[in-house]
């Protein structure tokens, strides 16, 4: 099932929330979809590396054939696990899309402030292992979190993982809207 409205809302207030001045938690409880929020925000760091490595080179964002590699692996991999193939697409869908919105964010910055572009250009097939891994890490989470991903909790159990992981690697406002981006189809009611 697709992603509903109100749960759409539910992790967009997180996002509200954790853009807000002085919103650090006290002690974070953890969510049982925390391991999935967690890698997610693993894999959009790789973006940064990604961008790295194609900025300057007129390598485009878009890579339809690494995106289409990528989707029939995790699904192959969920298929393996019992899970469900065409929802591991979905969400791999959404990665994938969020990847690019921090590689566009990041292109226009340096674009517009070249002091701050990277000097150096990471391997980009060394980068993509890293992908993999975590490709695989997260495919299993979700497996591992279907029952909860099945829920109508799911939403607000989302949003508290997406504000731990906010909370444990700080990330910048293009890397926090990236990640509720990514998690759009984690739920599956």
């Amino acid at each position: 099932m697709r992603i509903s409205a109100p749960l759409t809302g539910t992790v967009i207030a997180a996002a509200v929330l954790l853009a807000a001045p002085g919103t650090a938690a006290a002690a974070p409880c953890v969510s049982p979809l925390h391991p999935v929020a967690s890698l997610a925000a693993e894999r959009l760091a790789t973006a940064d590396l990604v961008a790295a490595a194609k900025w300057g080179t007129g390598s485009p964002i878009d890579d339809p054939a690494r995106e289409q590699q990528v989707l029939d692996a995790v699904a192959a991999q969920a298929a393996q696990l019992g899970a469900d193939p065409d929802e591991a697409r979905r969400v791999f869908r959404d990665q994938i899309e969020a990847n690019k919105i921090v590689q566009r964010g990041l292109f226009a910055r340096w674009a517009a402030h070249p002091e701050q572009a990277p000097t150096t250009k990471p391997d980009l097939n060394v980068v993509r292992q890293t992908i993999n891994r975590i490709n695989t890490d997260l495919v299993r989470a979700l497996a591992d979190t279907t029952a909860e991903r099945d829920t109508p909790a799911c939403g607000p159990e989302l949003a508290t993982a997406v504000v731990e992981v906010h909370h444990e690697k700080h990330p910048d406002l293009l890397h926090t809207g990236a990640l509720v981006r990514s998690l759009v189809s984690a739920c599956r009611v």
